[in-house]
């Protein structure tokens, strides 16, 4: 059976991306896409790509069409999500919201980090938060509620926490990491994670050959990383911005407990079972550590992992493509999930070997 979806904030470089995909998937019907930017102009026009694959016209964000709708993707800034979910799911829909405002479950961290009162904090409660490999239980009990007749909310995942704790999850969740340790993460991402609208920042003539940190100790991605390990107040997250479209290389420095394993390769063999019944991640062999380009286009995560024994450092290097498993492929993996469609339905692609 076909069921019908919108993109809200279909614009965007996450909302674009999720465009693409939802376009060839065999299970959903993409009827809508919003922008209020964009509101009357064929998707082929602001997207030429897209000739030939679909007659669609952004509409604005009102669209009565959006509530005949069976799954609402939500591309849209933060606060901005809070405003729009409440309606869809009360109707019984499936909503997924791609911003950051149903991922932190307190909702005075989240008004701390944010700046912003949360105001639907019942329905907070209630979200499933977006990271199908670390947190099936919760996606699994919103696929029973949405078959029952109910709706349906979905957080998803940040870019940077996904794969941050992709890369370092296995070693917290076996033990391995020594306890009440500051965890160090340097990450970097291509400049499409600073979203479409251009600043100073992200400007080419400014991005081109330059890196540059940013957020240092500030980044709005810290609480959500600490949520999902567990690390509350524990997390050293330096972000960076690379001269690159798209994808995201997070290197995480996990303190080794007394007790965790003293060889690489039984530690590899560790993360390799944890993920074995996980079609997108991939531990990579001995030798080997990820690459951007190994993954950009795609749902897929590669993990490589090296052993500093001198310090008695575990290093845990997670590549994603953040539009990807950071934004738009993931969000549509939660919702194959909830809709009780195989977790791999539209996602089976392979990263271009050169680009």
């Amino acid at each position: 059976m076909t069921m019908r979806a919108a993109i809200v904030g279909a614009a965007g470089f996450a909302g674009i991306e999720l465009t693409r995909i939802l376009l060839a998937h065999p299970s959903f019907e993409l009827a809508v896409i919003t922008s209020n930017e964009l509101a009357g102009t064929p998707l082929a026009v602001e997207y030429p790509g897209f000739n030939g694959a679909s007659n669609l016209v952004f509409s604005s964000h009102d669209n009565p069409e959006l509530d005949t709708c069976d799954v609402v993707f939500l591309a849209v800034p933060h606060t901005a999500a809070m405003a729009m979910a409440p309606r869809h799911v009360a109707r019984g829909a499936l909503v997924v919201d791609l911003s950051a405002d149903f991922r932190l479950k307190d909702p005075a961290v989240y008004e701390q980090w944010y700046k912003t009162p949360h105001t639907e904090v019942e329905l907070l409660a209630r979200a499933a938060f977006g990271l199908p490999e670390l947190f099936a239980e919760g996606l699994t009990a919103a696929a029973a509620e949405y078959s029952a007749g109910s709706g349906a909310l979905v957080g998803c995942a940040g870019c940077y926490p996904t794969a941050t704790s992709l890369a370092a999850a296995p070693a917290m969740r076996l033990g391995f990491v020594a306890p009440e340790t500051p965890i160090v993460v340097d990450a970097i991402s291509g400049v499409t994670g600073a979203g479409k609208k251009c600043t100073p920042r992200t400007h080419f003539c400014f991005a081109d050959e330059n890196l540059e940190a940013y957020g240092v100790a500030t980044h709005r991605h810290t609480p959500e990383i600490e949520q999902i390990l567990g690390i509350d107040g524990r997390l050293v997250f330096t972000p960076h911005l690379a001269p690159a479209n798209r994808g995201l290389l997070s290197t995480v420095n996990l303190p080794l407990a007394k007790d965790a394993p003293s060889s690489i390769a039984e530690i590899r063999a560790a993360y390799q079972q944890f993920y074995a019944e996980h079609a997108f991640v991939t531990v990579l062999d001995e030798g080997q550590m990820p690459k951007t380009t190994s993954v950009v286009g795609t749902n897929r995560a590669h993990i490589g992992l090296a052993l500093n024994e001198r310090a008695r450092m575990l290093i845990a290097v997670g590549a994603i493509d953040n539009l990807g498993k950071g934004a738009a492929s993931q969000a549509v993996q939660c919702a194959n999930i909830v809709c009780g469609l195989a977790e791999t339905c539209g996602l089976d692609g392979f990263a271009l070997p050169v680009v």
